[in-house]
């Protein structure tokens, strides 16, 4: 192993950043591979290394084509919340960790793993998994036994972050705020109707950022954002307005993709979801019973929004299918026409919107925090 204690020759260096670039290409980091070679380059360039010069052009070329050959293919780490509660973790009691595990880890795998390990060493009989995301009322839990609370979690980013944080790659490198979601109802239950399913979001945020030397990190802060009932409702449109876009726009097209996500919007057993909620929302407004608001109207839009996407995808998917999918197109065409009616009247501007829209509607949602 080289030792540091001397000042790095400039071969030395040399040496550690072509190694340090195989590995980021062995690990499928090939934008981290392009920042190594800006380091190296000039190294090169100063001691006419021509043959060094060739050789990482080589490797950049390999790395971008890579970048391109798998786009929208590549998939990154999984990321969990892990929680210890317990006298028998001693220091660990009470703390929680975010764990990076390995791309399309699923729950029970991570269940498993901890259950076995910490199982050996406290007994099995002593070890219990929470598997929600609740709050935990550490004064409920038996003193004797050690509590794992474990929870997916996804990269948590702000709107203006999205904006330069296009590709999957920047959406997995260099993060520290991680979130989760617990459904709950003023009544206490965890799901009710439409009219009164609230949303817990919490965001955590780890003391260094992800990838990290270790594969977990400590939580060191959360924040609580509560959705109400049609702030839920909004987000699960601008969720399918996503998807639709998404697989629209999908280059290559997928018609299988396609297909999968407009019958999960306009399907005939299930457009019934997105017309319930403009109908919980919008049809007492459009009523006249009750009077719009910032919310609504932002239903309003995301209604008008998914209804176009819907549109978007059909026309798309109809220039891909074959003579043997004709008779399914006109089916969802129909659902489509039928879904379009049964919306119109709930999502046309009221005069009520429009004086609203003309006192600033426009401006940012802004979330209680709890």
């Amino acid at each position: 192993m080289l030792h540091l204690h001397h000042h790095l020759t400039h071969l030395e260096l040399q040496a550690l950043l072509e190694h340090a670039a195989s590995e980021l290409m062995t690990a499928g980091m090939y934008e981290t591979v392009n920042e190594v070679y800006k380091v190296l380059i000039p190294i090169a360039e100063e001691h006419r290394d021509y043959k060094k010069l060739a050789n990482i052009h080589s490797k950049l070329n390999e790395a971008f084509t890579r970048i391109e050959q798998l786009h929208g293919k590549r998939v990154f780490g999984s990321y969990f919340r892990v929680s210890f509660y317990g006298a028998r973790f001693g220091d660990l009691d009470g703390e929680e960790f975010v764990y990076k595990e390995h791309a399309l880890t699923k729950l029970p795998e991570i269940f498993s793993r901890l259950e076995n390990f910490y199982g050996a060493r406290f007994g099995v009989d002593n070890v219990v998994i929470i598997k929600d995301s609740n709050i935990v009322d550490v004064s409920t839990l038996d003193p004797d036994k050690a509590y794992i609370q474990i929870t997916y979690v996804e990269p948590y980013f702000e709107p203006h972050e999205l904006r330069k944080r296009v590709t999957q790659y920047e959406k997995n490198y260099n993060i520290k705020r991680f979130m989760y979601a617990t459904p709950f109802t003023v009544g206490g239950r965890a799901h009710g109707d439409i009219a009164e399913q609230c949303k817990r979001k919490t965001i955590l945020t780890t003391a260094h950022h992800f990838p990290y030397v270790k594969t977990r990190i400590q939580v060191v802060s959360r924040t609580q954002i509560i959705l109400t009932p049609i702030e839920v409702a909004i987000e699960d449109i601008q969720k399918k307005i996503n998807e639709l876009a998404a697989a629209t726009s999908q280059e290559p097209a997928d018609p299988k993709m396609l297909q999968m996500v407009v019958q999960g919007c306009i399907g005939t057993t299930v457009n019934q979801g997105p017309l319930e909620l403009a109908q919980v929302f919008l049809a007492p407004v459009a009523e006249g019973t009750q009077p719009p608001t910032r919310l609504t109207n932002k239903l309003r839009l995301a209604f008008k929004d998914f209804s176009k996407k819907c549109h978007d995808a059909l026309r798309k998917n109809k220039n891909l299918i074959g003579s043997d999918q004709r008779e399914y197109q006109r089916e969802l065409e129909r659902n489509f026409q039928r879904f379009t009616e049964r919306l119109a009247p709930l999502i046309q501007a009221t005069p009520g919107h429009v004086a609203q829209l003309s006192n600033g509607l426009s401006k940012h949602d802004y979330k209680y925090q709890a």
